[in-house]
């Protein structure tokens, strides 16, 4: 085991325990090389996660074949999501306190200095989740997320098919968005919003944004919630915007054998990459020289009103509310959680 090193980030200095632990063996990524990455990345990272509680996923023994996460069914993965702060974190690690749906609160780890993400590196953590709302305003989002999913059968590119109809949906509304990979299969494209509404409202004006989009392009984008009713199209997770949904951020690291990163986009090369163009190696130099190309989803803020305009629309219509994930609290105004399948006829 190589001997820990120390980092000065900042004002702060670092500790980095084990730094030639691989964590990506067919890259010969170690734990130093993604302590680095996300220094290199620093200014880009932080944006997206300063004064955010931000959920950890933490693979302490890294990314090889066979690792998984744990779930709230079963917690023996080789990885996990950290909700609350971990004890003895150091003293500039700071918290903001949210209220799970449940009602439970918990402090989360709420980056304010770059060192918060260093010392969360050590810890294991590869990909961030900050919550879309800073503190004090944490039970109102200010970005509205738009994750646009491949189901099976599509891919990227037709993601990126999706992203090009609601950019031009975004600007009939007065509103701009800010593309990037997920990491994976998909993309994800942010809308910075007055912090003024609710989850609940921020959800519904997403679901009323999805459901234009499926009718602008009903072959190709879906908002059923239901796996069996969407077929081969882009489904628009709307429950992402539900309370404790996160989506990996800007520069997070995804567990792919090949340490894909999540990588801001401009909206003129959208159609030109593809997920795999941004990884571990690749995107210290691309930052270097573009720049933080989600800096301005902290510079910008939209008004919700023109989506719940087309909320209370699709309800005048008698399309209301969608079904929230299963773990979720019984939501006033929510449709029964039946999968259609499985639904008897009174359903």
């Amino acid at each position: 085991m190589a001997e820990a090193i120390e980092l000065t980030v900042g004002e702060r200095t670092v500790r980095v325990s084990n730094p030639g632990k691989t964590y990506f063996a067919e890259k010969g990524i170690t734990k130093g090389d993604v302590v680095q990455y996300f220094l290199a990345v620093g200014e880009g990272i932080l944006g997206a996660l300063r004064d955010r509680p931000t959920t950890l996923e933490r693979w302490p023994g890294g990314v090889f074949e066979g690792a998984k996460l744990s779930t709230r069914a079963d917690n023996r993965g080789d990885a996990f999501y950290q909700k609350r702060a971990p004890k003895g974190a150091p003293d500039y690690v700071e918290t903001a306190r949210i209220t799970f749906p449940s009602g439970r609160p918990a402090d989360e780890v709420c980056p304010t200095e770059l060192a918060v993400v260093a010392w969360a590196v050590n810890l294991g953590t590869l990909t961030f989740h900050p919550w879309p709302v800073r503190r004090p305003e944490v039970d109102h989002p200010d970005q509205l997320r738009v994750d646009l999913d491949p189901q099976p059968g599509t891919s990227f590119k037709d993601a990126v098919t999706v992203a090009h109809e609601l950019r031009g949906l975004l600007d009939e509304l007065g509103m701009a968005g800010f593309p990037k990979t997920s990491g994976g299969r998909g993309m994800h494209v942010y809308v910075p919003i007055e912090p003024r509404w609710s989850f609940v409202e921020a959800r519904r004006a997403l679901i009323a944004l999805g459901r234009e989009l499926a009718r602008r392009m009903p072959d190709q984008v879906t908002v059923n919630w239901w796996k069996e009713e969407r077929g081969e199209r882009i489904f628009i997770d709307f429950n992402q915007m539900a309370r404790d949904r996160t989506i990996a951020c800007a520069y997070s690291i995804r567990p792919t054998p090949r340490a894909l990163v999540s990588a801001p986009l401009t909206w003129d090369e959208i159609d030109d990459v593809a997920p795999g163009d941004f990884d571990v190696h690749t995107m210290p130099a691309r930052f270097a020289k573009v720049g933080d190309l989600h800096a301005g989803v902290a510079e910008q803020a939209y008004s919700l009103e023109p989506l719940l305009e087309m909320v209370a629309r699709d309800e005048r219509d008698g399309q209301g509310d969608m079904p929230y994930p299963p773990e979720y609290p019984k939501m006033a105004g929510e449709p029964k959680r039946v999968q259609p399948s499985r639904a008897r006829p009174a359903e």
